[in-house]
């Protein structure tokens, strides 16, 4: 390189050396770093969220002729009413993050089943399936009265069998839908031996909401922090005696529902005969699973059969509309859309009916 060709800096004048050296003294470069924010605590990343964010209001309904109130968390103003029913051990807030996006084209019901949340009756251990469904009626017959809106059934885990159970029953005049959230029959009997060893596995006793939402978090039981944060308080009751918080649905005192040995074999009230049920139900069918190895033989003849629509729902667990509350809000609006429910069905931008 010829050095005739290269030009040399201006050295610094007193003037520039004092700006780039205020008070005499040498400045760093990193003087002007932005400054970092605040790192959070682990009790402000898993503190609660209020429900009002997602649902519009919550009400309670009392069914006539007893002492049972019903509490429900509602969003939307038009369209069909989607009709929603958690798993057990969860609440109608399971849904939450799902219903502020469903609210935006049709109505969004969440209901706390008995034993859950908020909703009080005269004996929340009974988690028969006829209980539960005659639950799911009184309180559509209160709403709604004999002349009720479009309903889609959206039912997740226990709450997935209750929704086949009442769709099965066709009590429900203007039942347009049903959508079953990681629940079938073969795998759900299969399971169903362990199920004590899982409940008692599950630490019992929480210090604080903040220890029960980062508790299900890193266990793995929800991968959504922010679902977390607004549906884990509700699945809590504080313990005044015992000064700490603990599960509000007392589900192993309930093994008398979803775990009956007789001659050896096992027999399930939630479970039994559920895919045959869900394949008889007349009105379209939409199975969500988080994963293809949950088929039974019935489920996948029905589906070869066109039966049903069924989409696996990757990189999710056991509370599909928990994980992945965009994806899955999405999805029951696709099939609202596809299948025209409601007085025009759903317009959706960009997808096309058949």
């Amino acid at each position: 390189m010829d050095s005739k060709n290269l030009t040399s800096l201006p050295e610094e004048t007193p003037e520039d050396q004092q700006q780039h050296q205020p008070g005499g003294q040498s400045v760093s470069a990193f003087t002007s770093r932005p400054e970092r924010p605040p790192t959070q605590t682990s009790s402000q990343k898993y503190s609660p969220l209020d429900w009002s964010s997602y649902f519009d209001h919550e009400v309670d309904v009392c069914i006539p002729d007893t002492n049972d109130v019903f509490h429900l968390y509602m969003a939307g103003k038009e369209g069909p009413v989607v009709f929603c029913l958690h798993g057990g051990g969860y609440s109608g807030l399971s849904f939450a993050l799902s219903a502020s996006k469903i609210k935006e084209k049709s109505r969004v019901v969440a209901m706390d089943m008995r034993g859950h949340g908020k909703s009080i009756s005269e004996n929340d251990l009974d988690l028969s399936i006829e209980t539960m469904c005659n639950d799911v009626l009184a309180v559509l017959k209160v709403m709604y009265g004999d002349s009720p809106p479009a309903i889609v059934l959206v039912g997740h885990s226990m709450g997935g069998s209750v929704a086949v159970h009442v769709a099965a029953k066709k009590a429900i005049s203007s039942l347009a839908g049903l959508v079953v959230v990681d629940v079938v029959e073969g795998t759900a009997m299969a399971s169903l031996i362990h199920m004590q060893k899982i409940l008692s596995s599950r630490m019992q006793h929480f210090s604080s909401l903040e220890k029960a939402i980062e508790w299900s978090v890193r266990g793995g039981s929800l991968r959504n922090i922010e679902s977390a944060r607004v549906s884990v308080p509700t699945t809590l009751n504080y313990d005044d005696s015992k000064k700490c918080y603990i599960y509000r649905a007392r589900l192993e005192e309930t093994e008398q529902y979803w775990r009956v040995v007789q001659l050896k074999k096992v027999y399930a009230d939630w479970y039994e005969g559920l895919s045959e049920k869900f394949l008889s139900c007349p009105v379209p069918k939409l199975l969500l699973l988080a994963g293809t190895d949950r088929l039974d033989r019935a489920l996948t003849i029905g589906q070869m059969q066109g039966k049903f629509q069924m989409i696996v729902v990757r990189h999710t667990g056991h509370a599909i509309q928990e994980d992945v509350p965009d994806e899955f809000a999405t999805l029951i609006l696709n099939f609202i859309s596809r299948n025209r429910i409601g007085s025009h069905g759903v317009e959706i931008p960009g997808l096309r009916r058949p």
